[in-house]
């Protein structure tokens, strides 16, 4: 298991990117959460708020997930982010691997 960490510029963006990732059955699921951001763009300190999502799949579907990310993310440069799971409880292990391809 992993969990993929990006975000998006608002709530219409994560949502419809979340649920094509869902249908396309690369994740087993996702949590949105809006927060502020601080962060270097073209030389100078942005400040803003955006939406952080929580993607959680399995390993093998990374380079697929990550490159489907790509294509669905309106940012020009996205924050893509595997973090490995080092130990999760069984059985939510089993329903996400039954809940993706």
């Amino acid at each position: 298991m992993i969990i993929v960490y990006t975000t998006f510029p608002d709530w219409d963006s994560a949502e419809k990117a979340v649920k094509t990732l869902l249908e396309e059955r690369l994740i087993a699921c996702a949590n949105l959460r809006e927060h502020k951001a601080f962060y270097w763009w073209q030389g100078k300190i942005e400040e803003d708020k955006e939406v952080g999502a929580i993607l959680k799949t399995k390993d093998e579907l990374w380079d697929e997930l990550r490159r489907r990310l790509k294509e669905l993310h309106p940012y020009t440069v996205p924050a893509i982010i595997k973090i490995k799971v080092e130990d999760v409880n069984e059985e939510y292990l089993k329903w996400l691997v039954e809940e993706t391809k």
